[in-house]
């Protein structure tokens, strides 16, 4: 078989897209170039400028506020009742990570100390 036929048969593979990896990295290189040429030719204000922006940075954090989304909601009096949790004692009510609007109730029987009852149910609003 001769190279034409040969480089006609076998087809041609597309380029691929460049990676994000590599775009970081000539990124990462070119400000590492750049804060390098900032501290050969200015100095002390190069420093000044980095402690500026780190101190802002700080400021900008610190002043963030933070939400209280951790806390736990307050036990509710109409939690789910059954033959099993009568005359249980509520330990903790916790909301359900996998499944959003619904609350997990925790029991505890007064007659077994180490048996946890628990209930999934639906949050009243």
């Amino acid at each position: 078989m001769s190279r034409q036929k040969r480089a006609a048969a076998e087809p041609e593979e597309a380029p691929s897209p460049p990676s994000r990896v590599a775009g970081g990295c000539v990124l990462a290189a070119l400000v590492l170039g750049l804060g390098a040429a900032l501290f050969a030719v200015l100095g002390t204000i190069a420093v000044l400028v980095v402690w500026a922006a780190g101190a802002l940075a700080l400021w900008r954090t610190v002043r963030r506020p933070v939400s209280d989304s951790s806390a736990p909601p307050p036990p509710r009096e109409g939690r789910p009742s059954c033959r099993e949790c009568a005359g249980h004692t509520l330990i903790s009510v916790t909301p359900s990570e996998t499944q959003k609007g619904m609350l997990i109730y925790q029991t505890a029987s007064p007659d077994r100390p180490h048996h946890t009852h628990v209930h999934i149910a639906k949050e009243h609003p």
